[in-house]
């Protein structure tokens, strides 16, 4: 009883469920053709046209980005910070550059010792680079800012700059680059600014005035840097300036510049302006806490149970990470990564080689220009859908494996993901209007009127098969083949008449391979002569592209085509069978007929007069042929 009740609630859930189906298809149906129909009648009028506007347009578009707000530029970067995150593996620093941190357990040690808390006397800031001295540092760059000689501790101040002094430029400390407005009032020119080199080779000394606030001291003055920086539209950190240009052809160097060129011996105008630096999620930069270092002993846990780092030979960034003073910085892997840390990656990118190598932005502008010009002229030429598709996607593909590949192995990050979006919204619309194409091609009733019998009684059709010619290699036989293919279905996805019957079978199917050389074309008219001109007028027009291009019919095989004509519905069944000729007759007749003759320039003689007349090829044809299916 139970089994039954289930059976009978089956029952009627697939009986609703059935009938919602077909509720739901009628009524989209009509959503369908409500859209699919107008595209379909403008794509009669722009037929191929479509494709070189559309090129037009985006070209267009990506000339005016490029000149105005660079948003194809602006989504490369957001896309940056996720596939830094997602690659496989993370690069490790060089572990010769070494941050020492002034952290909330350094500021508390000597806090709860009595010692005061923060800002640190100058005094303490002169052990720290002492103890940084005794370690064997090759050079240190201090990001704090000593902007101001302290009344209350002469002593200490004068202690720090000996120390500058003693360092012979081995310590960078910090300047601070203000506003251009405050320009007009800087007492100092470009050329006299710490540091300062020619951008360009014209360049006059001693350059424009540059507000740029110094060290108190002679010595820390002498050898400082610029520790600003600038982000990108969406506030984020990803390029690290390495000098500021201050007009004039002059520019001034930041924090990891300065210590490369004492380093390298280079001028600061062999260096790029700025320079993206290979982020790390995980395998961050050595660190020490300052405490430790001027104790000379772990009074501080080093972060996450790090070794201490070794400081002979290393290059040291001191700055602080406490919270509450750290001057934090979002970056694609650490939304408050602190700055000292900021300067201490550019300098282990700058230093070693370790920075990602960006292409001009004006690569992923070209990319994406060439890209859309290869795409829309790939569907210009009427290249089928499935052919098409997996190339697409097999290049897309391609392109974002060796983003990734370049990124995670080389260093080098091809900036090319907002270009592949922007191509494929192309490709999109590419691909949108071959469908209203090809649907119309293909007879399907969403993109044009139903068959009606009763306005269109009569119905041609033409078999045509493809025969390469013998004499030619495996590939020149495919190629021309496709060629044939290819042409035809321009021709008619470009606004024919005939509706085309593609595949007699699935393109996979087993049975494809011997049935891919048939292609039916099915034109209507109100009556035989009708029915038959515009059956012969597309023909010869398919002739004549066939022979057009660099691959003639004649050069690379032929087309042999067999073609029959009936009146599908005369409204005159008075007999037991009746006198329509079904349509399904009409295609049995016409895939079965053995007769066939090739196709030509002039593929009909239409003579009215004469009963059951169909296209007869002039020439040689005789009376062979593939005849006018009659009752």
């Amino acid at each position: 009883m139970a089994r039954k009740l289930v059976k009978t609630l089956q029952d009627r859930i697939d009986a609703a469920m059935a009938s919602l189906a077909v509720w739901f298809m009628d009524a989209w149906t009509i959503v369908e053709r409500s859209w699919r129909r107008p595209l379909s009648r403008l794509a009669l009028r722009l037929k191929y046209a479509f494709y070189p506007l559309l090129a037009c347009a985006a070209l267009g578009w990506l000339g005016w980005d490029w000149t105005h707000q660079r948003s194809l530029d602006a989504a490369e970067n957001s896309i940056f910070d996720t596939v830094i995150q997602w690659r496989p593996i993370e690069p490790r620093p060089s572990g010769k550059t070494v941050v020492v941190e002034i952290d909330d357990c350094s500021i508390d040690y000597f806090s709860n010792r009595g010692q005061g808390g923060w800002p640190w006397p100058r005094q303490r800031h002169a052990d720290l680079l002492d103890m940084l001295d005794r370690a064997g540092v090759r050079a240190a760059g201090i990001d704090v800012l000593f902007l101001d000689a302290l009344r209350e501790d002469p002593d200490g101040d004068a202690v720090l700059d000996a120390m500058a002094s003693g360092g012979d430029g081995r310590f960078v400390f910090a300047s601070k680059r203000q506003d251009p407005a405050f320009d007009a009032d800087a007492p100092l020119r470009a050329s006299q600014l710490p540091g300062a080199f020619r951008n360009d080779a014209n360049a006059q000394a001693p350059g424009p005035r540059v507000m740029v606030l110094l060290p108190y001291g002679e010595a820390m003055a002498k050898h400082s840097a610029l520790t600003n920086v600038s982000r990108g539209q969406d506030g984020v950190l990803r390029d690290v300036p390495l000098s500021e240009d201050v007009g004039g052809g002059w520019s001034l160097p930041t924090l990891p510049l300065r210590l490369a060129m004492l380093l390298q011996r280079r001028p600061g105008s062999a260096y790029p302006a700025e320079i993206r630096v290979n982020w790390r999620e995980h395998s961050r930069m050595p660190y020490v806490s300052a405490a430790n270092l001027l104790e000379g002993k772990q009074v501080c846990v080093d972060k996450a149970g790090e070794k201490r780092p070794d400081l002979k030979d290393a290059v040291v960034l001191v700055g602080y990470t406490a919270s509450g003073i750290s001057d934090s910085k979002p970056t694609p892997v650490n939304p408050a990564m602190p700055g000292v840390e900021v300067w201490a990656e550019a300098t282990d990118a700058l230093l070693h080689a370790g920075g990602i190598k960006v292409p001009p932005t004006s690569f992923k502008y070209l990319l994406a220009a060439l890209l859309v010009m290869l795409t829309t002229y790939a569907f210009w030429r009427g290249e089928p859908h499935e052919d098409v598709d997996p190339i697409f996607v097999a290049i897309n593909i391609a392109l974002l494996a060796a983003a990734f590949v370049g990124l995670t192995y080389f260093g080098a990050f091809l900036d090319i993901f907002a270009s592949i979006g922007f191509v494929s919204l192309c490709f999109g619309f590419c691909r949108l209007y071959s469908g209203v194409q090809r649907g119309r091609a293909v007879g399907n009733n969403d993109y044009r009127d139903e068959y009606d019998p009763r306005r269109h009684p009569w119905l041609v059709m033409a078999r045509l098969r493809f025969i390469a010619n013998p004499e030619l290699d495996a590939f020149a036989a495919v190629r021309g083949k496709r060629e044939y293919r290819r042409l035809l279905r321009r021709q008619l996805y470009a606004g024919g008449e005939a509706v085309m019957i593609e595949g007699i079978v699935e393109r996979k199917s087993w049975l494809h391979e011997i049935l891919d050389d048939l292609i039916v074309l099915v034109w209507e008219g109100t009556d035989e002569a009708a029915a038959m001109a515009l059956a012969k007028r597309e023909l010869d027009q398919l002739f004549a592209s066939l022979n057009d291009g660099d691959l003639p019919l004649d050069a690379h095989g032929r087309v042999m085509i067999c073609v029959s004509a009936a009146e599908i519905d005369d409204d005159n069944d008075d007999s037991v069978r009746g006198e329509r000729v079904r349509l399904r007759e009409l295609l049995g007749r016409d895939l079965n007929a053995t007769d066939e003759w090739p196709l030509t320039a002039d593929n009909r003689v239409y003579d009215a007069t004469r009963p059951g007349a169909t296209i007869a090829q002039t020439g040689n044809r005789g009376d062979t042929g593939c005849e006018t299916p009659t009752d």
